[in-house]
């Protein structure tokens, strides 16, 4: 959920303010947390870019509609970002700073054409499908392009008109001493048209939201955190912008045997105290199925044991790192009398042994 504030709460006006009331609004604030009045103030400059971005949003009946319909997510959606930075906000609000401090240098010309937002997807996978790949379709929310307009925002058989205050050129000339400015013609936005009978659909906005199915193809050895990136399937560009990205971040289910480290994958295994001291063939499970194991005599608790090549495949060299196996000496429990028996016959035989191998030492340190 976003944490950003209300727009309207932002500027201190009504859901139905003028575009008067909102630039004026605008001002007030601008005039009152401008950097070069609270130098070294990091709460004023984010209060003067909080209060920049409320009104670079209210002001364009576009994004408006859009944030009355359907909030911060769906700016989001429709390549709507905020400001960069202070040199964002001069050149895009050049004509009301003019008024407050006189010629402004803070200004660089942009093109109307703007790239649309990137998007993410947090995805979960199985410990298998990260493992091998897979090809999955998830579905993404985002603007499109309102199809009864086809992006236009006028309503049907309706055209946007030139722009009467820049006369389509989306910038307005102010001289001032020697100098000739020209900033964006607060009227139009810069685009040099205006929509006099928005669309009933998308109010004008020219997109709506919309749920998009996408198919995502998984490479085998995805792991936590892996980011992959789909071209074009973020949100639509404007005036002929390309569209944005979507990244989908991978978080991978942890598996009930196998733990994954880089490509290698470790398993701990209990055999009995007898698999251990006689030695066993046993099976272990792998990522591929089931692979044999030779336990040898007098095998200890912790010892290791390597498949190589059984592990996870590698992103970059596609070559499978190797399974390594742990083994835990199980002690019995709920031994039946007979089996108790043949221990306590075994210590006896053990506790023999370590007697005659003590008496041995013992007789080597007299000689």
């Amino acid at each position: 959920m976003s944490t950003k504030r209300d727009y309207y709460e932002v500027l201190n006006v009504s859901r139905n303010a003028t575009d008067a009331e909102l630039k004026s609004a605008y001002r007030k604030l601008a005039l009152q947390f401008h950097p070069d009045r609270n130098p070294g103030d990091t709460v004023a400059e984010e209060k003067f870019k909080e209060a920049a971005e409320a009104y670079e949003v209210l002001r364009d009946s576009q994004k408006r509609a859009i944030y009355d319909q359907y909030g911060h997510s769906g700016l989001e959606g429709s390549g709507f970002s905020g400001f960069g930075g202070f040199e964002d906000i001069f050149s895009s609000f050049g004509d009301i700073f003019e008024d407050f401090f006189g010629f402004s240098s803070h200004r660089r010309s942009r093109s109307r054409a703007q790239r649309g937002a990137d998007l993410r997807y947090d995805l979960s996978l199985k410990f298998m499908e990260a493992a091998f790949g897979t090809e999955t379709e998830i579905s993404v929310d985002k603007a499109e392009y309102c199809s009864t307009c086809s992006g236009s925002g006028c309503e049907p058989g309706t055209y946007p008109e030139t722009c009467p205050q820049c006369g389509g050129s989306g910038q307005v000339s102010r001289t001032q001493g020697f100098f000739t400015v020209r900033t964006t013609c607060h009227s139009c936005r810069g685009t040099g048209q205006s929509i006099t009978h928005p669309c009933s659909e998308c109010r004008g906005a020219g997109q709506v939201m919309a749920t998009k199915k996408v198919s995502v193809k998984i490479p085998a050895g995805v792991d936590n955190g892996s980011r992959l990136r789909l071209t074009g399937e973020g949100g639509p560009g404007t005036f002929d912008g390309p569209p944005g990205d979507l990244y989908v971040f991978i978080h991978v289910e942890p598996h009930e045997f196998f733990e994954r480290r880089d490509d290698t994958i470790i398993c701990q295994l209990e055999i009995s105290f007898v698999q251990a001291a006689l030695g066993d063939k046993i099976q272990v499970p792998t990522l591929d199925g089931e692979e044999s194991l030779e336990i040898p005599k007098g095998t200890q608790p912790g010892d290791i044991f390597t498949f190589s090549g059984e592990g996870i495949p590698s992103l970059r060299t596609r070559r499978r790192g190797d399974q390594i196996i742990q083994v835990d000496v199980k002690t019995p429990t709920g031994l039946t009398r007979k089996q108790e028996s043949l221990l306590r016959e075994f210590a006896k035989l053990e506790k023999k042994k370590f007697s005659n191998r003590l008496k041995s030492l013992l007789k080597k340190r007299s000689a």
